[in-house]
């Protein structure tokens, strides 16, 4: 294995499901990261290319068991493991790592909250007080000096940066803020059910998690600290029989005297700078094939035809600005690299 200049040697933990494999795709021509070690416990012995055919070309170390990583060589970890099991491998790391966490156990910093919605009380909740949650448009300085980002959400991110600036800046009240989104299968992550197969979910949609989804209060926490008040959001998530990306329609009332073109410039002014994050002109609105396979956010804004309301539309690829590339955006900030190193990539068309 070629060592690259500048190199952060990394781990993928949990390197063998969807997330896994677009951190692999991601980083395996990334000019400053070296994978040195991945774990799969499903697949321990077996080479990258056995599980991921796409990835056979690439020089990449055998999938191991967790247990079986030696962390003396490595800098940085990516965790992609799956959801409550994450926060007891984490609390047993060395403390020189730098860490992103791809699953949801850091993410809500409210113990009791994260008790109430996942079932069990959190198991790390020293290492909790330490994350900082990983939207990295809104939260780039406190990203640069953490050791654990919790990457956030793929709905959550959809539906955040939106509304963020525009609650922020008292564009729009915080009440009858309604979110309905639409996801690809990918989003479900890689393990065999029923409910996934193809005659399941092909040739139809349907709604799921309604009015319980654990991303709701993820979403309700951000947008909180944005308005400086309490916000509560109706949201209710689909799916679609697509691979990837995500689409949310997300109604808002307009506060006095503003207009959807003020949501509009306020969007665009908070976003100006910003590499992956684009505010369409009036008229246009976007589609998740824009965005597939990039790291890109693209948003639109409408004028409803209800008096005082303004109707947003945002779309990312789910397995990359909403989960694989936010990572790494995260990351390059963890470690001081230019923060789109290795994310420059144009989306896929058609």
């Amino acid at each position: 294995m070629s060592t690259k200049p500048n190199t952060i040697r990394t781990a993928i933990l949990g390197a063998s499901g969807y997330t896994g494999a677009e951190l692999l795709r991601l980083l395996a021509h990334h000019p400053s990261y070296e994978i040195r070690a991945l774990t799969g416990d499903r697949y321990a012995g077996k080479a990258v290319g056995e599980v991921f055919p796409h990835l056979a070309g690439l020089d990449l170390p055998p999938l191991v068991k967790i247990d079986d990583v030696n962390y003396d060589g490595i800098d940085a970890v990516f965790c992609g493991l799956p959801h409550g099991t994450t926060q007891e491998v984490i609390q047993a790391l060395p403390d020189h790592l730098k860490i992103v966490d791809l699953s949801a156990d850091f993410r809500l910093e409210d113990l009791d909250a994260y008790a109430e919605w996942y079932g069990h009380p959190h198991r790390a909740p020293e290492l909790q007080t330490q994350a900082v949650y990983g939207l990295t448009e809104v939260h780039r300085d406190a990203i640069r000096t953490a050791r654990l980002v919790a990457n956030p959400g793929c709905y959550p991110t959809t539906a955040v940066l939106p509304l963020v600036p525009l609650l922020r800046d008292g564009v729009i009240s915080t009440e009858d803020i309604i979110i309905d989104a639409k996801s690809g299968v990918t989003g479900a992550g890689r393990a065999l059910r029923e409910s996934m197969l193809f005659a399941e979910v092909g040739e139809g949609i349907h709604a799921y998690g309604v009015a319980a989804h654990r991303h709701a209060p993820e979403i309700e926490q951000e947008l909180g600290k944005a308005a400086d008040a309490p916000v509560r959001v109706a949201f209710t998530p689909h799916l679609m029989p697509m691979n990837r990306g995500i689409l949310a329609t997300i109604y808002v009332r307009l506060a006095d005297g503003r207009t959807a073109e003020d949501a509009r410039a306020a969007l665009a002014n908070q976003y100006a700078d910003e590499p992956f994050v684009r505010v369409l002109p009036d008229g246009a609105m976007p589609a998740t094939r824009h965005v597939r396979g990039s790291n890109h956010c693209l948003i639109g804004v409408a004028a409803d035809r209800l008096p005082g309301r303004a109707i947003l539309v945002s779309v990312l690829d789910n397995l990359v600005k909403g989960a694989s590339g936010q990572a790494i955006h995260n990351m390059n900030l963890l470690t001081g690299l230019d923060e789109t190193s290795g994310l420059e990539q144009a989306p896929m068309f058609p």
